[in-house]
């Protein structure tokens, strides 16, 4: 167990009352004041995994239910030994098993969710007794306000309701009085209360023998007198019966009821228990997240190492974080350095954030800090000057330090403020030397700080000793509280005198009474500082130039990962698609072949050119593009100047058209079936025209110069007129080797469309005909195949 002393010293009660300001519950405050750090590996470990889990299951849900808990210890005791619980106990009783409830319920669902691993919650939550019985009894007789229920019995209610009705009637008895004819001027007001339990009604004095009756209480002014009248005295004798039948009934439940928690009085003990412990670790958590807290890694071997460590008691947005480390390699510093420079707090963080860790409390450190399990923490800072004990800071301090010596050993931490102060000082500056070494020799980890220029050589002739020093800006005349660790502190009189305005030829005066070789040490410390300066700020630089090329190589190697990744799916799909197209090729191979030894074998019917032709293009289709050469193709062919009239495709809608009028320089108006739109050249690519038709009327054939459109609009022509104009169109269309046209009738009543599809029929240059698609005009357009 740590030494009352060390606790008191460092503060850590302060730390406590932090803690406790998080508890939900009297419960976990009751067991924070009992919260002492443990000296146990695997205690401590446990602690600060405990809270740890608390802080994930924070950040994860954002709170746990812990509300409706009640200290109920002192309840269960009482009924142990035989006492009546008020209802006003059983119903914290209910609400703190209630509470119980919810929170087992909210830590299973986490676990379910496997959201976060919570072990050491569910080893508290199956160690919860369950005490639902007991709740839901308490709850059936009484409310959340105390009360007991009229449900709580039968008799219960039957007296109740007798109660009810009995008070009723005496209230009616009454009020007919204050309604009375003479009520205004016999009574002092015109209501009726209650005095000694028993109603009542306010009689001026002077009418008191017109009501007769029992007088309970009169006004102050003695003008009114509170008057029970003889027609009411036996029903509020009944009243008082039937109260006092209530009270009797209500105890007989709180008696059975206390019986109850009797039986289970060791269960709730444990229950809040339990509950106390997992309120305490809450509490834990929320001042870790509310101080940027950490869990730190524990060591018994003695090793320390805060990283940018703050005073858990100093403002966190002012106090200056300091990297410590010491334990292994080092097991001693001195600091030394002027008053006021921070080095008693530096001793106070490192001691305190070693209980904290020890007790399970998250310390104001980055991540990647670790503290050791100390047997004992001694702690002698301050001044100890005793007039009670008529003993002078020297003896205060001496007293302490003896004590310290003939505790010890080498698992303790041993904490020294102004080692050797209040005597002279050379024989203060001896005797601090002489304890150091006392205590380093024996194992211990210790810090000390002194104010003695003859203990800054004292870690350069010893090994396993480090000298520090705080940081002072002579600038500013103020210190920075930064920790220099390897560099003793230097005096800045002489600085601070100059900045302050004292002659130079005095400041010149007292350097010659210092010597030459304490002149050279103030230079050496000098250097030093600014060589560690420079080196902090190299070493910052390199580390965030290191961060950037890690995070950079974490980035191109996640590049490279998506790009194999990538490039293994495309071409897995690539030989995907080809192995479909080929499968597709062959399919339409065989069936080509079997079409043509189909017409091999009726060789003696008569096969005609184009079918042969027909087939013949479906075989090269079958073939599988190369899509290197047709892009090729592709891009002679679009390369060919464009002219009016011309045969394009529309890439961007993958739709055949045809030229009608360059807009600029680069645009052109295509005719999209029924549709014209204005098409920029990049996006047209130029289509052969198929082989003209050898005609006998190869002079009846257009040229480009004279245009026919691949639409024929008739809506609102004459039936005869129409007819004509489509037939003429028809062979126009077949003149100018269209293979399909539209005939844009409309649908209006349905005999234009009719008459031109009739025309269609009986037509020996059409192939077949068909009403457009949605897209092409719908039934309002014939779309017609030409031969």
């Amino acid at each position: 167990m740590i030494a009352k002393r060390a606790l008191k010293t460092l503060e850590f009660d302060k730390i406590r009352e932090q803690v406790a300001y998080f508890c939900t519950s009297s419960l976990g405050r009751s067991h924070l004041d009992q919260l002492e750090p443990s000296i146990d590996l695997e205690t401590v470990t446990r602690l600060l995994d405990e809270m740890d889990e608390g802080l994930a299951l924070l950040r994860i849900r954002g709170n746990v239910p812990m509300g409706g808990i009640f200290d109920v210890r002192g309840h269960a005791k009482r009924a142990q030994i035989g006492g009546m619980l008020s209802p006003t106990e059983l119903m914290e009783i209910a609400s703190t098993i209630r509470a119980s409830r919810i929170l087992r319920q909210f830590f299973e669902a986490v676990e379910e969710s496997k959201e976060i691993a919570i072990p050491y919650f569910i080893e508290h939550k199956q160690a919860l007794p369950i005490l639902t019985a007991l709740e839901h009894e308490i709850v059936a007789c009484i409310d959340d306000n105390g009360h007991v229920l009229d449900s709580a019995s039968t008799q219960l209610r039957t007296i109740r309701q007798s109660l009810r009705a009995q008070e009723s009637r005496v209230r009616e008895k009454l009020e007919s009085y204050t309604r009375g004819k003479n009520a205004s001027k016999m009574l002092s007001d015109s209501i009726v209360t209650i005095r000694n339990d028993r109603y009542v009604i306010p009689v001026k004095q002077e009418y008191r023998s017109n009501y007769g009756g029992i007088v309970h209480d009169q006004s102050s002014s003695g003008q009114t007198l509170f008057i029970e009248p003889d027609a009411v005295v036996q029903a509020n004798n009944e009243i008082r019966r039937l109260k006092m039948k209530e009270q009797e009934e209500i105890e007989r439940i709180l008696i059975a009821l206390s019986l109850e928690v009797q039986t289970v009085a060791h269960d709730l003990f444990t229950l809040v228990n339990i509950l106390g412990e997992i309120d305490v670790i809450l509490a834990k958590a929320k001042y870790g997240q509310a101080n940027n807290c950490t869990k730190p890694s524990v060591n018994n071997n003695g090793i320390i190492r805060l990283i940018k460590a703050r005073h858990p008691l100093l403002d966190k947005d002012e106090a200056v974080p300091n990297s410590i480390e010491f334990g292994k390699d080092i097991t001693a510093i001195v600091i030394t350095g002027p008053n006021t420079g921070g080095k008693t707090v530096t001793l106070k963080t490192v001691g305190l954030c070693t209980l904290m860790g020890q007790a399970g409390i998250p310390i104001p450190v980055l991540d990647g800090s670790e503290i050791a399990v100390f047997d004992q923490v001694f702690a002698d800072i301050g001044d100890e000057q005793s007039i009670e004990q008529s003993l002078s800071t020297f003896s205060s301090h001496m007293v302490n330090i003896v004590d310290i010596l003939g505790k010890f050993d080498e698992n303790s931490l041993v904490l020294f403020d102004e080692l050797g102060a209040g005597t002279d000082p050379q024989e203060g500056a001896a005797l601090a030397i002489s304890l150091l070494d006392e205590v380093h020799g024996r194992g211990a980890r210790v810090m000390a700080t002194t104010h003695y220029p003859e203990l800054k050589a004292y870690g350069y002739n010893r090994d396993g000793v480090a000298n520090a020093s705080v940081e002072f800006d002579v600038e500013t005349l103020s210190p920075t509280y930064k920790l220099l660790i390897g560099v003793p502190g230097r005096s800045n009189a002489f600085e601070i005198s100059k900045r302050l305005g004292l002659p130079s030829h005095i400041i010149s005066h007292a350097q010659s009474f210092t010597g030459t070789d304490r002149h050279e040490v103030e230079s050496m410390i000098a250097s030093l500082e600014t060589s560690r300066r420079q080196f902090e700020k190299d070493a910052e630089l390199a580390k965030i130039n290191l961060s950037d090329s890690e995070k950079l190589k974490s980035d191109l190697h996640e590049q490279l990962q998506q790009l194999d990744e990538k490039k293994e799916t495309l071409e897995q799909k690539a030989k995907e698609k080809a192995r479909k197209i080929v499968e597709e090729a062959k399919r339409e191979a065989d069936g080509i072949i079997a079409e043509l030894r189909k017409m091999q074998m009726n060789a003696n019917q008569t096969v005609k050119e184009h079918e042969l032709i027909d087939v013949r293009k479906r075989l090269e289709k079958a073939a599988p593009e190369n899509k290197v050469l047709k892009k090729q193709k592709q891009l002679n062919e679009r390369q060919m100047t464009l002219t009016q009239g011309d045969e394009v495709k529309v890439l961007s809608y993958g739709q055949k058209g045809t030229l009608l009028d360059k807009v600029s320089s680069n645009e052109w108006i295509v005719q999209i079936g029924i549709l014209k739109m204005k098409c920029h050249e990049s996006d047209l690519e130029y289509m052969k025209p198929e082989k003209q038709k050898q005609t006998v009327a190869m002079t009846n054939v257009k040229g480009r110069d004279s245009y026919v459109k691949l639409e024929l609009d008739l809506r609102g022509e004459r039936y005869e007129d129409a007819i004509m104009r489509a037939e003429k169109y028809i062979d126009d269309a077949v003149l100018s080797n269209y293979h399909q046209v539209s005939i844009i009738h409309g649908k209006g009543t349905g005999a234009l469309r009719q008459g031109i599809q009739q025309f269609l029929k009986n037509h020996s240059r059409v192939k077949s005909y068909r009403f457009g698609e949605a897209g092409e005009g719908g039934h309002g357009v014939t779309m017609v195949e030409l031969k």
